[in-house]
């Protein structure tokens, strides 16, 4: 391994898990593994109260976490400094710019030194965009006729964590449907204000999603229940002023393979109801109108089939990868009939341009679509014409705002480069004018020319080119010396956009290059990117990011040693994984919730994600052919006697979704048997879930950590 100069002050003796041996035998193999008893068997319960868990696993939780307090504890100021920094880049009373719908335009807003959003809404104010005249809502302080209609902080107050996950208004604008996680275990609770009386109502729904959707009346909403082992699983109706024993079920998900998600159509007109994994969808459509009516199935569930549904009037516009529309395709067809041998291509698939996003309004069909890691906007009118909303820089982000309205030609949108601040604009898809609504401020002050943003791509072993999009101060030496921030995901088909983050500018004005490599499991480059980095195919994604490594070494961004590795959940998967596979190129590696304990989970059916997972990764219950990859390279199955790199694994007690002991399994077995090398560090929120810390700036602490990590790995602390 690569010598560096490193500042840890460790401990002596880092603690050390008891050995308490654990068999199992699947497909003839035998499974050993000595920190099993780190799982609770009580999880479900320590899921809704973290007190629940064992005395003896809380033991050795707050002996990791004391462990890395003193290993850490030299960057305390450090710490301080970087959180100062990247605080005093956050406009703190900062408000999002202002959605219209009807009489009143709703947006949400931080005020000086709150951690929590405030949910706003003001009477609409009407400004003309240059061209015809499109309406929208104008920007204005929070003096012009402001209402808080809920205030975060004072929800928060007095709680360790507390995390707002809708505001939704009833049609007439007479009430608010608001859900709130307060464990972080995302068991959302729902609440109903009365927006003139501002008072809650009695109604208290428990152990939902937080997603809701009202009918066209206001008297009752739909909602998503989770199951016994925290899976979204059921759509439910409430009325108002009933309990919720007596809500109505809609819809019950039999496969605990398909998860259940609801929406409003843009329209306005139904609730859909799609049942999904990650690589089949099904979708149900409901009238508002009519809440007691009967679901239809737009298209029942075909092995692989997957399609998202908009409306126009009684007209489907459906998303979709049917008849082998590998990067999706739009079809059409009518409500009545709305079965796949009614569907009529509207835009047809083209391979290699990705359409991530269907948008419709009353007179145009937008799409967001990405080719070769850049996207960009179509806007198609009822004639067919079309044209793009692009941009010019080599790597950018671009999104679309859906907003509350559909009788309208204005689509909103986001943009912004590794060096340049969000911009929100305002589009009139008839006159083409775009209106800038808002530009990000960075209240310390930032000079997008004094950094350098650029795509570059790496060779894989197969072959394959793999983007990496990079920033750097423009006075950074390009000659090996500087050390490099390497982050990369790479699942479920997630695409890393190139944008603009505040927070990393502290590492970059200390002389860090950053890069994102866009390995395969993502869809930067289509959805076959995607196919090319699951199941079986998964260890490309790790190989495509040791490729990225390598050639940011050769062209002189860095040196073998001098790089410190990010990723998080699945993207944690990815870090234990190359640590494994390539040690030597790093300083250290920072795992944020880190899924490592692949097989498993992936054998144990009852852990709230697994049967979801399977179609990603593969069922190694049933398949031997699934059970011996994932063995392969699954992180904490393949920690060998080998010097390591520094390591900082950082968990969430109440996460559901990779849950602690993953990390806490995973750090246990490589200090037991690794050679050498830097500190492994354990950090556990025992207040907190799978997103850390909830308040925006509990948050920056968290980031301070591992930013204060990185730059005591590579000796500049």
């Amino acid at each position: 391994m690569a010598s560096h100069p490193t500042s840890f002050t460790v401990p002596a003796t880092a603690p050390v898990a008891e050995v308490r041996p654990h068999r199992e035998v699947v497909h003839g193999h035998e499974l050993s593994d000595d920190y099993a008893w780190l799982k609770a068997e009580n999880w479900r319960d320590v899921l809704k109260d973290p007190a629940a868990l064992p005395a003896d696993i809380r033991a050795h939780l707050a002996a990791e976490n004391a462990y890395s307090q003193t290993a850490l504890a030299g960057t305390e100021s450090l710490r301080q400094a970087l959180v100062a920094e990247m605080r005093a880049r956050i406009r703190e009373d900062d408000s999002s710019v202002p959605e219209p719908d009807g009489p009143f335009a709703y947006y949400t807003r931080h005020r000086e030194g709150g951690q929590h959003p405030l949910v706003c809404r003001r009477p609409r104010t009407v400004v003309v965009l240059p061209g015809q005249g499109a309406e929208t809502a104008a920007e204005g302080g929070p003096e012009e006729g402001e209402v808080i209609l809920l205030d975060g902080d004072h929800e928060g107050d007095g709680l360790a964590f507390f995390e707002l996950a809708a505001a939704v208004h009833s049609d007439d604008h007479g009430r608010l449907a608001w859900s709130a996680d307060t464990k972080g275990s995302e068991l959302h609770t729902i609440r109903v204000r009365d927006l003139e009386t501002g008072r809650d109502a009695e109604d208290r729904i428990e152990a939902t999603t937080g997603e809701v959707v009202w009918t066209t009346d206001g008297q009752a909403f739909f909602y998503v229940a989770v199951d016994d082992n925290h899976r979204p699983a059921r759509v439910m109706r409430h009325r108002l002023g009933s309990a919720q024993a007596d809500d109505t079920l809609v819809y019950e998900e039999a496969d605990s393979g398909f998860f259940v998600h609801i929406e409003e159509t843009q329209s306005g007109d139904y609730l859909a109801v799609t049942a999904s994994d990650h690589e089949t969808s099904e979708v149900h459509l409901l009238d508002r109108r009519v809440p007691d009516a009967p679901l239809t199935v737009v298209q029942p569930r075909e092995p692989l089939l997957i399609y998202s549904v908009e409306n126009w009037a009684n007209h489907l516009f459906i998303l979709t990868n049917a008849d082998g529309a590998e990067d999706f395709k739009i079809v059409t067809t009518r409500v009545e009939s709305p079965g796949r041998a009614t569907w009529t291509d509207v835009i047809a698939h083209r391979p290699g341009v990705m359409i991530r996003h269907q948008h419709v309004i009353a007179d145009h069909l937008v799409r967001l679509e990405i080719e070769n890691a850049r996207p960009r906007i179509v806007v198609r009118d009822t004639q067919g014409s079309e044209h793009v909303v692009a941009f010019a820089e080599e790597a950018y982000a671009l999104g679309l705002q859906p907003g509350h309205e559909f009788e309208t030609a204005v689509i909103r949108f986001t943009y912004s480069s590794m060096t340049t601040p969000a911009e929100t604009y305002d589009y009139d898809c008839v006159t083409r004018a775009r209106q800038l609504r808002k530009r990000q401020t960075v209240p310390s002050g930032h000079a997008p020319a004094d950094y350098v943003t650029r795509r570059l791509f790496a060779t894989a072993p197969d072959g394959e080119t793999v983007p990496i999009s990079l920033l750097h101060r423009r006075d950074c030496p390009l000659d090996g010396s500087a050390p490099l921030l390497l982050y990369g995901y790479g699942s479920y088909g997630t695409l890393m956009p190139a944008a603009f983050r505040t927070n990393l500018l502290s590492l970059v004005d200390r002389g860090f290059v950053y890069a994102i490599a866009h390995v395969r499991g993502g869809t930067e480059k289509g959805w076959r990117w995607y196919l090319d980095g699951k199941r079986e195919r998964k260890p490309n994604t790790f190989t495509d990011f040791v490729a990225c490594g390598r050639a940011l070494i050769e062209a002189g961004y860095t040196a073998e040693g001098r790089i410190v590795a990010h990723g998080g959940s699945a993207g944690g998967m990815l870090m234990g994984a190359v640590a494994n596979l390539a040690p030597e190129l790093f300083a250290g590696i920072v795992a944020d919730v880190p899924f490592v304990d692949v097989l498993n989970t992936m054998l144990d059916g009852d852990l709230p994600l697994t049967p979801p997972e399977w179609p990603e990764w593969g069922n190694p219950r049933e398949s031997l052919a699934a059970f011996e990859t994932i063995r392969a390279y699954s992180p904490y199955d393949n920690v060998r006697p080998q010097a390591y790199p520094a390591i900082l694994a950082l968990g969430g007690l109440t996460d559901p979704r990779v849950t602690y002991w993953e990390p806490a399994k995973w750090v246990a077995r490589l200090r037991a048997t690794r050679t050498g090398g830097g500190p492994i560090l354990l950090r556990i929120n025992m207040e907190a879930g799978h997103g850390g810390a909830a308040g925006r700036f509990d948050r920056l602490e968290e980031v301070g950590l591992i930013q204060a990590f990185a730059l005591l790995a590579v000796g500049k602390a």
